[in-house]
């Protein structure tokens, strides 16, 4: 596939995934309501107003958490790490975005990451083992997959996930503990569908499990939208395969990062050995493949 076309693809695609979970999302509220008093309106209402609250607060978090979680440290000038410096900056430069914050975690284990709500907010951080490890043209790579990540607003949409998935969570458990009070039973004057019943019940059940899918959909396909927008920057996509093959070759997790964080790097921090559908990345193996074919 192209580069232009797998870019637009996967922007496609995150746009179908994304309003599936809203509409997941709302069809959980209302299936909570339905079994509660026969009513799914107040269930939208309700998922409507979780969801958005939880997304707002989320938003506010601040990106300097996400860096004291991983114990990173700030470099403020070029003088501190100066390729380092100064590819951030040419690179933001070409991706027409603010230069973001510059990080580096002392960890031998070669990873990066990006984080923040929008470009003017966007923090870039890379570990000591990243630096050692690539070449010039593979970090010029993998910081430009970081910038990507930028500015497609990646961040962002990994926060909201984050947000919905913890508004599910919160549904799931508002319907659970109705049941288990015994006042999930239905207002008996709405005559209510017993296969819908049947069928809400299932999905309040089974919501927490396909949220944590869904997110993790986004996550991947996000992972393949950034590579190819790296290849755009820098019109060098054998670098960044390169860089991917030494990262996961390396079979030392970063000590800092957590399962709450490890979606946001490069590649998996935590080097498990997972299947794909729960995997916060995408197989190494098929963006390889991509990045070689572009």
């Amino acid at each position: 596939m192209h580069l232009y076309q797998q870019i637009s693809h996967n922007k496609r695609k995150t746009i179908f995934i994304v309003t599936g979970f809203v509409l997941f999302v709302l069809a959980v509220g209302a299936a909570i309501t339905y079994l509660y008093i026969g009513d799914y309106i107040s269930g939208l209402i309700l998922a409507a107003l979780v969801g958005g609250g939880y997304t707002l607060i989320m938003l506010f978090g601040s990106t300097n958490v996400v860096m004291r979680m991983n114990h990173a440290r700030e470099i403020r000038n070029s003088d501190d790490h100066a390729y380092l410096w100064n590819t951030v900056d040419s690179l933001s430069m070409v991706a027409q975005i603010p230069k973001p914050r510059i990080f580096i975690i002392n960890d031998q284990s070669p990873n990066a990451f990006a984080t923040g709500t929008s470009p003017k907010k966007a923090a870039v951080a890379v570990t000591t083992g990243l630096l050692n490890q690539l070449n010039r043209e593979e970090l010029e790579g993998v910081i430009a997959h970081e910038i990507a990540h930028v500015r497609n607003y990646d961040i962002r949409l990994a926060t909201v996930a984050i947000a919905l998935v913890s508004a599910v969570a919160i549904l799931s458990d508002i319907g659970a503990r109705s049941m288990y009070y015994g006042r999930a039973r239905g207002n008996r004057d709405n005559k209510q569908n017993g296969i819908i019943m049947i069928l809400s019940l299932l999905l309040i059940i089974i919501s927490p499990l396909v949220a944590t899918l869904i997110q993790l959909a986004i996550s991947r396909n996000r992972e393949f939208l950034a590579d190819a927008t790296a290849a755009e920057l820098t019109r060098n996509p054998n670098a960044l395969a390169n860089a991917l093959r030494k990262i996961t070759n390396s079979s030392t997790p970063v000590k800092e990062a957590s399962s709450t964080s490890a979606s946001l790097y490069f590649a998996d921090p935590l080097k498990k050995k997972a299947a794909s559908l729960f995997s916060t990345h995408p197989q190494p193996e098929a963006r390889i493949k991509r990045l070689e074919s572009m």
